[in-house]
Parts: structure tokens; sequence; C-alpha cells
């Protein structure tokens, strides 16, 4: 078979099940990178996302057999690294009903906008971010990207931790005047944890 009938769904399917080599590696090379991505916006840990994604494709691989064609290849793909990621979360501590909501909410845009639009809606945070003033801005990412404490922040930059304090709060404030609803959501499930890759 043809690189170019991978492209349809249930073509790359049946390669699959029939253990097609080469349609596998199609399938690694055409989402590896976007996986990524996505695990690595759930666990804020590059290295945990790749082997969430490894484990992953492990498993479409494994059960390659039991896949239908009926269904779409990138969604199950999206929802298989999402469960990855409760089965880690588990793992770790008690998955608590609020936090999981926020997850469940992530989840869906990406599934209801796929990866394309997941990217783009990183891309638009991250750019709003750099238009934050300079100070405003550093400290922010500091705090969200660098993953440092108030604290930390403050004896880096020898400021007192009520100036950090203030400065994530504006922040935040000016980032929600300029996002569009479903973005300023985003946003507020980005930073549910103390640390994002952006």
């Amino acid at each position: 078979m043809k690189t170019d009938d991978y492209n349809e769904n249930d073509k790359l399917i049946e390669s699959l099940k029939n253990g097609d080599e080469k349609a596998y590696t199609y399938l690694i090379d055409t989402y590896h990178h976007k996986l990524c991505v996505y695990a690595n916006s759930l666990v804020k840990n590059i290295y945990s996302a790749e082997d969430i994604v490894q484990n992953v494709f492990i498993k479409v691989w494994e059960q390659r057999t039991r896949l239908k064609s009926d269904h779409a290849i990138k969604s199950f793909l999206y929802k298989l690294v999402y469960n990855e990621f409760i089965d880690l979360y588990r793992k770790n501590q008690s998955l608590f009903s609020l936090e999981k909501s926020y997850y469940d909410a992530l989840n869906s845009i990406v599934q209801e906008d796929d990866s394309e639009s997941f990217q783009r809606l990183l891309n638009v945070v991250n750019n709003e971010i750099q238009n934050l003033p300079t100070k405003c801005k550093e400290v922010f990412i500091l705090s969200k990207k660098e993953g440092l404490t108030n604290i930390e922040i403050a004896e880096h930059l020898d400021v007192s931790i009520k100036t950090v304090e203030a400065q994530i709060t504006k922040a935040f404030s000016i980032l929600r005047l300029s996002l569009e609803e479903k973005i300023k959501s985003f946003l507020f499930l980005l930073f549910g944890k103390k640390q994002i890759f952006l």
C-alpha cells in the first residue's frame, strides 16, 4: 500500500490490524509530536509526556487487531493519552473530583477542536504572555513556566513577596482581559498546576 493511502482513516486502521509495520511507522511519524504536546499540557513534564506517548503507541500495536475501522484514529490516540495520564496521576495521588473536571474540560477542548486548534490555543496564550509589561512578564514566566515559588522569585529578583504576588495577579488580570472566553478557560486549565511548558 502507498503511504498516501494511510491518510484515509479506514485504510490506515485496516493496515494496522494486518500488522503493516509501515502503517505503524506512519502513525508514529504523524502523531508523535502532537501527542507529546498534548500529554505535556496534562502532566507538565516533557519526559513523562514522552513516556506516556510511547506507552500509547505500544498499546496500539499490541491491541491492533481490536481496532475498529469506524473509529477516528486521531481521537482514539488522544483518548489513550488522556487515559494514560489519569493512570499515572492516580499512581501518585488521589484524583480529586475538582481537578478531574479541569482535565476533563481540557480533554474536551482537544477532542472538539483537534490537535491543530489545541496548538493554536497554546500559541495565542504564549503570545499574550510575551506582550505583558516587562516586569510583569518576568515574574509570571518565572512562576508559571519555570515553576519557581513566590519566595524564590522574590529572592531572585530582589523584591518583596508582595510585589511578586501583585505582578502575578496583574498578569492574570491582563490576560483575562485580552483573551476570548474559551481561551480564558484554557488559560485557567494550563495554570491549574505549578509548572507549564509553552
